[in-house]
């Protein structure tokens, strides 16, 4: 079999972000990170320290112990991508000493599974549970997390309950933090947010840029016809939803636009219907989880010679273990800094990550050490405050 690639589209919208706040010394670099969701969910990015900042109980110890866990899916094909988060996360934490304000806090770092064995990917009864725990354990201060924004829309407002912060390396849904008209529910993103106070930010881009962004380089591949496809989870209609709005925008032909029922044996049916309407490129708006691969077999089987394209949530190695050939000469987007074109800091951080762990990052790796400088980063300034990092 030849080696197989994605083709990957990096947003320029993330470079400052990644070359500036990857590498170095935690508390220094944290700040260029905050900055990513001014441009893509400014009220989250702005609200979430609040969360941190309210007036501390005068009779809280000064130092201590505090808790910040990971919450991603560590069970199936996703782990070859979260697994390098956790790396990256625990490297930022290493770079601290695990310490906060001056050697005052003690910093404990927990890794959980957001995932289980019976789906192979992320469960929403896991995902709720998780939270659960975060917002009734007292040591806990941060959720760095979560990897799929259908477990976000769970976990938010329950941890948002009891005040706690919550800053995702991978959540693209623009509903969890802003109204896209045509893509985002009524209800969105107020709902998860029933007490007004926004405890969650991204420093990633949301997938109105991302989405977009696939269907003018669509266009610029020479498609003038395309055929949608999503999982129907919350990222995969999400974001196929703005590739259709944009797509027609720009005069694409969207030749059709269904979603697809991930636990199906196969597609042959739907490719062979597929084929015989003739579009020059078909969007995958779905996660590898949700059988993405066994799509792309039947596709290729059935004989669609055409483009092959999909957003970051079928931009990694497990996409190519599951297509096999069938994924040759497909291509993937990816909204910010892939590892293989970081210069700079960033690439700093990436031999670092690179000698440490003798292997490659995935694509967001980077983020989940910029999640955790940015947690570093409200450390430090909570203490400068005079403020308990409990409260």
């Amino acid at each position: 079999m030849k080696k197989t690639t994605l083709s990957l589209l990096g947003l320029i919208v993330m470079a400052s972000l990644i070359l500036s706040a990857c590498g170095g010394a935690a508390t220094t670099a944290a700040p260029a990170a905050t900055e990513a969701p001014a441009a893509t969910s400014a009220p989250a990015a702005t609200e979430a320290p609040a969360a941190t900042e309210a007036p501390a109980a005068t009779e809280a110890p000064a130092g201590g112990t505090i808790k910040v866990v990971s919450d991603l899916p560590l069970t199936g094909s996703s782990l070859g991508q979260t697994e390098t988060i956790v790396n990256a996360i625990t490297m930022a934490f290493e770079t601290a000493n695990y310490k906060a304000c001056g050697g005052a806090w003690t910093i404990e770092y927990e890794s959980h599974d957001d995932a289980s064995a019976a789906l192979g990917k992320w469960d929403p009864d896991v995902a709720t549970a998780n939270a659960k725990s975060y917002a009734a354990d007292k040591d806990v201060v941060a959720v760095i997390g979560t990897y799929n924004s259908g477990a976000a829309k769970l976990e938010i407002p329950i941890v948002g309950a009891e005040s706690l912060v919550m800053i995702s390396p991978a959540n693209t849904y623009p509903g969890l933090t802003r109204s896209i008209p045509n893509v985002t529910t009524a209800d969105e993103p107020g709902v998860y947010y029933p007490s007004g106070k926004r405890n969650y930010a991204r420093v990633v881009p949301a997938d109105h840029v991302q989405g977009a962004a696939d269907a003018l380089w669509a266009a610029k591949l020479g498609a003038k016809s395309v055929y949608i496809f999503d999982d129907q989870e919350l990222y995969g209609k999400g974001i196929a939803d703005v590739f259709d709005l944009k797509a027609k925008e720009i005069g694409l032909e969207v030749k059709g636009h269904e979603g697809i029922d991930p636990k199906a044996a196969d597609y042959k049916a739907l490719a062979t219907k597929v084929l015989g309407l003739n579009p020059d490129l078909i969007y995958f708006g779905m996660i590898t989880q949700n059988n993405a691969g066994q799509l792309v077999k039947d596709l290729r089987g059935v004989g669609f010679k055409g483009i092959l394209l999909g957003p970051d949530g079928i931009n990694e190695k497990a996409l190519i273990d599951a297509a096999g050939e069938a994924a040759e000469g497909m291509y993937a987007s990816f909204a910010g800094v892939t590892p293989d074109v970081m210069t700079g800091d960033a690439l700093k951080w990436r031999d670092a990550y690179k000698a440490k762990f003798n292997a490659d990052p995935e694509v967001y790796a980077s983020y989940g050490y910029v999640s955790a400088q940015v947690v570093l980063d409200a450390f430090e300034r909570v203490c400068k405050a005079g403020k308990q990092l409990t409260d």
